[in-house]
């Protein structure tokens, strides 16, 4: 009891932690002394009207930019229609992207950062009104809309927290593309000049003592530039051997996304809606259960309370979840008292919904009140593994894509949850290989049969619901367009409501149920001339044999 207090008190100490450097939709990214080659800055899917506005306020390197070619490093930004396409980043891995011009049947800019003219040059091949217009050193407004037209803000304030700001206006502030002397030619077509001009765009660099600092947004203007967007830092620079070490740096960035409604995503808009309406869901099915529970008095055992608990739970965190999504809605951030209490139900819905699926499968309280040593070692696999994946899980959603620590965990968190996933089952065959053996050496095979055939059905269940909420839903994810994406955690949901009621069904307190029968453990105690059993069927021909003392005549009397 004493650990389990300490592990709570662990996780409730590492939630608030981590809680507190949450940014969500309004981005806060500082990296120091860092040597990789990519960084997934952010993920967002765009309607029309929404905008995205990055302020890279920060840049050092560790060595001398006057030595760093300009396609070294630098930012990108491609369109998508889903997760599930390849991008344009994942064609060539080994290669640095900024080297070279993206081809004309993908959506994508590159911002290469040129150190020695202290300028920023755009490269894109993407066609005329299919991807948006750039602009940089204009000053935005926190959460004010964005003028459609490209001209900037249509109100701003220069003092608010988290506004990109304009800088000194100079003359080169303004885009200005270098090949206009080839324009005069005549012998390129209007969209080549369009592609060229566009692929030789430059920004101002603003560099203060080696540090560097860049500001620029895009608009989505047009239907055919609504779409998911992804953005990368690069860092492609590498000495010649034998001083091959990586280029370090460090950067603080701040990213601000909004849809025209919504600091959500295009895929995530729906979600509060989703949540609170699943948990009105999980509430019903919950008080279905206690009104069950409270008609089968007689045959309520401590597990089918333990197992009340867990829709209500599920209920309590759906709604704290929905309060989290819709202030991240309104604000592009949570509050910080809600989001904690969203993370405590959400580890207790998780440790309760193992924990029970464990009891369930070893027939605790139903068929044995003592669990076995070989039991107990699998909670004291399970219990620490799912107080581990909650954690990794609260880490990822409190943490910034772009840090090291968030690819970290979001890769212990899939492994240990699937070690849960299998732990789980490890009961459940036992039971079932229990069950086999009795049915071929007892004489109630009936009810051990019945028995397997409930526990076989109940593995099947956990391998399908462990399948689908694992597998299928994440590949639907990948495979749905961009502004659908909430489909996952719709059929995630219903997956795991329709599992608590196929689960409630089949282990419901009844007489009749082959469960709650006596298990085959409690008959061998019994000696065999007590009972003389001697069937056809399941019960027929059965006879109670009782041995007397002898008679006054001396002749032993058997009454049957």
């Amino acid at each position: 009891m004493a650990t389990d207090k300490r592990w709570m008190f662990t996780c409730v100490l590492v939630i608030f932690i981590f809680i507190t450097e949450s940014y969500c939709r309004l981005h806060h990214l500082v990296l120091k002394d860092d040597v990789r080659r990519k960084v997934h800055l952010n993920t967002f899917g765009f309607y029309k009207d929404g905008y995205m506005a990055v302020n890279m306020s920060r840049l050092s390197l560790s060595d001398s930019p006057g030595n760093i070619d300009s396609s070294t490093i630098g930012f990108s930004l491609d369109r998508t229609s889903s997760n599930g396409f390849s991008t344009y980043l994942d064609e060539e891995i080994d290669y640095c992207i900024l080297k070279k011009l993206p081809s004309s049947d993908v959506a994508v800019a590159l911002l290469l950062i040129d150190f020695r003219n202290n300028v920023v040059r755009m490269k894109t091949s993407a066609e005329e009104n299919l991807f948006p217009n750039i602009l940089s050193g204009l000053t935005k407004p926190l959460q004010g809309p964005l003028d459609t037209k490209g001209k900037g803000p249509q109100t701003g304030d220069e003092n608010k927290p988290g506004s990109v700001t304009e800088p000194k206006p100079e003359p080169e502030t303004k885009p200005q593309p270098t090949a206009k002397a080839k324009d005069a030619a005549g012998s390129k077509s209007k969209r080549d000049a369009s592609e060229a001009s566009k692929s030789e765009v430059s920004y101002p660099l603003q560099n203060r003592d080696g540090v560097y600092s860049f500001q620029f947004y895009f608009n989505v203007s047009t239907d055919d530039q609504q779409g998911l967007y992804n953005l990368y830092f690069h860092n492609c620079y590498s000495k010649e051997p034998p001083t091959s070490a990586m280029l370090r740096f460090s950067i603080e960035i701040n990213i601000e996304e909004k849809n025209p409604d919504s600091f959500l995503s295009a895929g995530e808009i729906p979600l509060p809606k989703l949540y609170i309406i699943m948990s009105v869901f999980f509430f019903l099915i919950g008080t279905i259960w206690v009104h069950v529970l409270r008609t089968h008095r007689a045959d309520v055992y401590k597990i089918h309370w333990l197992m009340a608990a867990l829709p209500f739970t599920k209920s309590l965190s759906l709604v704290f979840h929905a309060i989290d999504y819709y202030y991240i809605s309104n604000q592009g951030f949570p509050i910080e008292g809600w989001a904690v209490v969203y993370y405590i139900t959400h580890l207790l819905k998780g440790a309760l919904l193992f924990i029970t699926i464990a009891l369930i499968g070893t027939g605790w309280a139903f068929v044995k009140h003592i669990l076995s040593d070989k039991d107990k070692k699998i909670f004291m696999i399970v219990i620490p593994l799912q107080v581990l994946a909650n954690v990794a899980y609260i880490i990822i959603e409190s943490t910034e894509e772009g840090t090291t620590e968030y690819g970290l965990w979001k890769e212990v968190l899939f492994l240990v949850d699937l070690l849960c996933c299998g732990a789980i089952l490890f009961p459940v065959v036992w039971s079932i290989r229990h069950l086999q053996e009795a049915s071929a050496t007892d004489g109630k095979a009936a009810i051990n049969l019945a028995q397997l055939k409930l526990f076989r059905h109940y593995y099947v269940m956990i391998v399908c619901y462990i399948y689908f909420t694992r597998i299928i839903a994440i590949l639907i994810k990948f495979i749905v367009p961009f502004q659908w994406k909430w489909l996952y955690q719709l059929l995630d949901e219903l997956a795991t409501l329709a599992f608590f009621f196929l689960t409630g069904h089949k282990f419901r307190p009844a007489s009749y149920n082959p469960y709650l029968l006596l298990s085959v453990e409690d008959d061998e105690d019994l000696e065999m001339e007590d009972v003389v059993t001697t069937s056809v069927g399941v019960t027929e021909g059965v006879k109670k044999v009782k041995k007397v003392s002898n008679g006054p005549s001396g002749e032993r009397q058997t009454v049957a």
